[in-house]
């Protein structure tokens, strides 16, 4: 029987090419997005669209359409990125981004529980803007704060999962060239995706809760 990926935000950009490798790799891959694409209509195997994952709503959509099937690789990947800096901070963005970047991914875990099984692995798509240790620009004050608490988050969730057998991963995917940064990072989505396959298929037990970049780097909090 295939194994069943679970990605969220998977009609474009890292979460698309992620559905890619994984469709390629023989999994049946359920895209969970706002907005489907022709490209993710060419590649899933079931898309549940219309989710806004900040809400309650869409979270019980996402279990509905699953209906109690196995997940084998759930990847919360859905994100949002603004700009602020001290002096004009915008309190609603980082609000949002809050919600988008870090409460969501949690909602969304917590939702597909049952689903989850030993073995079923857990994949947060964070970013090094959430290391601590590594700021060393300021700014983005709702993006790195978002994306520290999904750090902790993850780190919590492995501590709590592990005993069932499941492993979680927390990934930084590269400055990559997507819409989200209007096209300006230095690697490919489909580089991107490679790396975090790559990290996802080492992870294990042992090294749950783990804080990587996709080229192999693990970073510090």
């Amino acid at each position: 029987m295939p194994q069943t990926a679970v990605i969220t935000g998977a009609n474009r950009g890292i979460g698309l090419e992620l559905a890619r490798h994984y469709a390629g790799q023989g999994y049946e891959v359920v895209g969970v997005c706002r907005q489907t694409s022709d490209e993710l209509q060419a590649i899933a195997t079931q898309i549940i669209e219309g989710v806004d994952v900040t809400q309650a709503e869409g979270i019980a959509e996402i279990i509905t359409e699953l209906n109690g099937k196995k997940v084998d690789l759930l990847i919360n990947n859905a994100g949002l990125l603004a700009d602020e800096s001290l002096g004009k901070l915008d309190f609603d963005s980082i609000r949002s981004q809050m919600e988008v970047n870090a409460y969501a991914p949690l909602r969304v875990t917590e939702a597909l529980l049952p689903n989850l099984q030993k073995g079923s692995k857990l994949a947060l798509i964070t970013s090094r803007m959430g290391s601590i240790a590594d700021n060393d620009s300021g700014g983005r004050y709702g993006y790195r704060a978002s994306k520290a608490a999904l750090n902790a988050f993850g780190k919590s969730l492995a501590m709590d999962l592990k005993p069932e057998g499941i492993a979680v991963a927390l990934l930084h995917p590269g400055y990559v060239k997507t819409r989200m940064v209007n096209f300006g990072g230095l690697i490919s989505p489909e580089e991107a995706a490679k790396g975090l396959a790559a990290r996802i298929e080492s992870l294990n037990l042992e090294t749950t809760g783990s804080f990587w970049h996709s080229n192999g780097d693990e970073l510090p909090w």
